[in-house]
């Protein structure tokens, strides 16, 4: 195995670089917007929402009124702004209402 000199990295940059060698950055950061999602769409969207997961970079939430998910459709792209924003990386590439 290839040894790796970490002496003039940051512990946070170590963990990082190797959680992303491994595959499992990626799924990091998908559970923090999965955990997210209550604060940026706020309680009453929250409530409303059945399930969700996040399949190939699209985040899928099953919203349990028509209304909403027809009303939701219109914010999707800032939704998706928003989401990988407060994540601090690019997580997601879209989201579908189901």
């Amino acid at each position: 195995m290839k040894s790796r000199n970490y002496d003039n990295q940051s512990l946070k940059d170590v963990i990082e670089s190797w959680l992303a060698q491994y595959k499992h950055l990626d799924m990091i950061y998908e559970g923090k917007v999965l955990s997210l999602w209550d604060g940026i769409v706020g309680p009453v969207i929250s409530k409303e929402t059945d399930h969700m997961f996040i399949k190939n970079k699209v985040l899928m939430v099953k919203l349990k009124s028509d209304a909403l998910r027809y009303e939701m459709e219109f914010s999707r792209k800032k939704l998706v702004k928003l989401i990988n924003t407060k994540a601090g990386r690019k997580v997601i590439e879209d989201v579908i209402f189901i």
